[in-house]
């Protein structure tokens, strides 16, 4: 009792609840504007720990990294691209809702499913962080695999009905992310004699190429006047008698974003996508998913800001960082003099209540400060279209640059966007491009891995009950289209 009480007062200080609060701000900024991201925030602020006490720098921290996930949200609402990664499911279901002029609703439904989903993970990492950890160390690569491939249905749900091009693009983007070093052996394969491909196809010029500068592409093609969208330039929350036949799906996809938080190297991205395809699955409205439904938004958002708490469960019981966000925040950690281990749970206690309370009061000052940021972002919208797709290519290419200060990125980052447009004209589904590249180093690196330890006999995979009974979820999901077909046809007979 006496840790959580030095914890408090900690935490109540005026310099940790101001770091907090400016840590929150930033971070929904940063995460809006497309191309910046999580990692870049937190490495922004990574040197003003050497200058503040613990408690405070954990303040600040912990604020960005919770923040920024959320603020993705937003530009992914607003103007069809992910502003960090994590959101790269939310803009499913986002951006069509505020093509509807429900841009405030749809903010609304995003603040809350973060603030939720949030909440419930600091929750889940208070009383069960080192259960959680232990949980974790069982996953090895066969049931990383096994995950990756349950995962990559998605792809059915957000083909819209026509699911041989949707593969395809599924199959593209599993493509460009096997380009570069190979994970396993350190081989170049796919850089076609390019010395910039050997590092590979960024994620942040491939989301906002493929995403929004296709769109601004698209939108000159057609050459019609834009529809005039009658969208409030605030921000709206749902009532409540909308939100109580889905608490169970906030619940449930939080609960899936902190468990999937605590496996080291997945992250916020796939959590989302596994939350949203089984949303899909399950929700009363999954024909509606992907035009603007409520309950995709809910899912996505949730899930990814529930990894938070997730993440920091291996990072704090084991010293293995969740994802690479957490990463930098372990070398935080360090350079305040904290050790992370089975050990910080006994003799830095006080941290881990720091940790747990600073996290507690960002999500809160997240809600605040969403109801008073988003309103001004949602004012996008009535800027005049072509000021409006000249300012998403400004701000999509300085985001883009400043990642990595590459040249090369903004050439990765037009490629991609003729690569959307074609698609576009074709008629392929964009988002399973994404959902592949996201994936493919999960299930690659799982197999191969997995294939060395049973020698290359793919079948011994089947005696790992946890990839077994993802391998069955898999089947299930891939047959359930044509099962559900046939039982409609018989009852309308």
């Amino acid at each position: 009792m006496e840790h959580f009480l030095a914890a408090l007062q900690a935490v109540s200080a005026p310099t940790t609840i101001l770091a907090v609060f400016g840590g929150t701000a930033l971070g929904i900024v940063i995460g809006a504007l497309p191309g910046l991201g999580t990692i870049l925030a937190l490495s922004i602020l990574l040197p003003f720990t050497f200058v503040l006490d613990q408690a405070t720098s954990l303040g600040l921290l912990v604020s960005v990294y919770g923040a920024s996930i959320f603020g993705g949200s937003i530009s992914a609402i607003l103007v069809n691209t992910p502003g960090t990664p994590q959101s790269a499911a939310t803009l499913l279901d986002g951006y069509p809702m505020a093509q509807k002029g429900g841009a405030d609703r749809a903010l609304g439904w995003a603040t809350i499913a973060s603030f939720v989903g949030g909440m419930i993970s600091v929750v889940v990492l208070f009383f069960a962080a080192a259960p959680l950890a232990k949980f974790a160390l069982v996953f090895g690569p066969v049931e990383y695999f096994a995950l990756g491939i349950f995962s990559l249905t998605c792809i059915i749900s957000v083909s819209k009905g026509n699911m041989i091009k949707g593969i395809l693009s599924g199959l593209l983007g599993l493509f460009i992310a096997t380009i570069g070093q190979d994970p396993a052996a350190g081989d170049v394969r796919f850089d076609f004699g390019i010395f910039e491909l050997s590092s590979g196809i960024g994620i942040v010029p491939l989301l906002v190429g493929i995403f929004a500068l296709s769109e601004v592409l698209w939108r000159v093609s057609i050459r019609t006047p834009a529809e005039e969208v009658s969208t409030k330039a605030g921000f709206t929350l749902a009532p409540f008698s909308e939100w109580r036949g889905r608490i169970w799906l906030l619940i449930k996809s939080s609960l899936i974003g902190t468990w999937i938080g605590t496996l080291p190297g997945v992250g916020a991205t796939a959590a989302a996508l596994v939350s949203y395809v089984e949303a899909k699955r399950t929700s009363p409205n999954r024909e509606k998913f992907g035009t603007g439904e409520p309950d995709g938004i809910i899912a996505a958002e949730s899930a990814n800001n529930a990894t938070t708490g997730g993440a920091l469960v291996p990072t704090l019981a084991l010293g293995v960082p969740g994802d690479a966000s957490t990463a930098v925040m372990l070398g935080a950690l360090v350079i305040q003099g904290v050790i992370p281990g089975p050990r910080l749970f006994t003799e830095n206690t006080d941290v881990v209540y720091t940790i747990l309370l600073c996290l507690l009061l960002a999500n809160i000052s997240m809600l605040i400060l969403a109801r008073i940021l988003a309103p001004a972002f949602t004012r996008i919208l009535r800027v005049p279209e072509p000021l409006f797709m000249g300012l998403i290519v400004v701000l999509v290419m300085v985001g883009t640059y400043s990642v990595n200060n590459s040249w090369f990125d903004l050439v990765i980052c037009m490629c991609a966007a003729l690569l959307g447009f074609s698609l576009r004209v074709y008629g392929f589904p964009l988002a399973p491009v994404v959902i592949g590249y996201v994936l493919s180093p999960i299930i690659e690196v799982g197999l191969r891995q997995g294939l060395v330890l049973s020698r290359e006999n793919f079948w011994a995979f089947f005696q790992h009950p946890i990839a077994v009974g993802f391998f069955l979820l898999t089947l299930a999901f891939l047959l359930w289209p044509w099962v559900r077909s046939r039982v409609l046809k018989e009852e309308t007979a």
